[in-house]
């Protein structure tokens, strides 16, 4: 680690435990979060006094969540992953997928299945743009040995057809858009590494608009790195700030990395090893909550900066 670099300490105060595996933090106006258990398979509420409700119990292995324009609750889920090995269930019923859950009901309705003819394999993360389209990643399915490759994937406005972004990456996991949604942030688990994409327009990826990156990488090159998380670590999902900084879970070192558009900038540490989720909330939006997956717990603390409110939050 270097010496110089900045690692701010923080005060954190756990939310609820007891969680199999949490993922995909969703903060709520009236202060709740949403939680799905990617072991569990479900979606839960987390309100602030201690009470922990099921909303819906869509199986396999929900890994990501975000509210739609619809104010349903879109979900990733990858299928299903045994815990023990890490690999993703093979079989009937576990293929992935992006669901929709009526909040009110729990009622599951499976939204995407399959890209240019092709099934999904193991949707990780999603965000929506302003516009309501959907854009989400493909981890890719672990196997005893081998892992397939990871991909980002488009629903227009109003869940239409899927368009294949970009393909052929090792591990996109977490994914974003830059407040004017010019950009798109993709993290590599595996690389841990945080990749920029220019959008020409909703749902279009284009070439690098940075002059030296085509230089350097070629025009045919659609990405950019944006930074790398030092030390051996991995990455998970990510969180963008009001400023347009990117904060990135970090496991293995256990805590939040943060790029801003030069790179890397701060680390915050967490006492666990397996960091996976950040979401910001509260009026001022410096609340943020944090999934700590290995402990099974969700924690909140007050941010060093406000987040950036997502387009449909309710």
């Amino acid at each position: 680690m270097p010496v110089t670099e900045d690692v701010r300490q923080l005060d954190f105060e756990v939310v609820a435990e007891g969680l199999a595996y949490p993922e995909g933090p969703v903060v709520l106006d009236d202060g709740s979060v949403l939680v799905v258990e990617v072991v569990g398979g479900t979606l839960k509420r987390v309100w602030g006094d201690g009470r922990i409700e099921t909303v819906s119990t869509p199986g396999g292995g929900p890994n990501g969540a975000q509210i739609g324009p619809d104010g349903a609750v879109y979900v990733c889920n990858n299928g299903g992953l045994d815990m023990r090995s890490f690999c993703n269930a093979l079989g009937p019923g576990t293929e992935g997928r992006i669901e929709r859950i009526d909040l009110a009901t729990g009622k599951v309705e499976r939204v995407h299945e399959h890209c240019d003819g092709r099934p999904l394999s193991a949707p990780n993360d999603l965000v929506f743009d302003r516009t309501g389209g959907l854009w989400f990643t493909d981890f890719g399915k672990i196997l005893p040995d081998a892992k397939t490759y990871s991909a980002i994937h488009y629903s227009a406005p109003g869940n239409g057809s899927l368009i294949a972004g970009h393909t052929g990456a090792i591990a996109y996991n977490g994914i974003g858009l830059s407040p004017d949604e010019t950009r798109l942030y993709v993290a590599d688990t595996r690389l841990a590494k945080l990749f920029a994409f220019d959008l020409e327009s909703p749902g279009v990826i284009g070439p690098p608009r940075d002059p030296e990156v085509i230089r350097k990488q070629g025009r045919r090159s659609r990405r950019t790195v944006v930074g790398v998380a030092p030390g051996d670590v991995t990455v998970d999902s990510l969180a963008v700030t009001a400023r347009g900084a990117v904060c990135v879970a970090t496991m293995i070192r256990g805590g939040i990395s943060c790029f801003g558009e030069d790179g890397y900038e701060y680390f915050v540490p967490l006492p666990d090893r397996t960091v996976t989720n950040i979401a910001f909330g509260g009026a001022d939006m410096r609340t943020a909550y944090i999934t700590c997956s290995g402990t099974g717990k969700l924690l909140r603390t007050r941010w060093p900066e406000p987040g950036l409110r997502h387009n449909f939050a309710i």
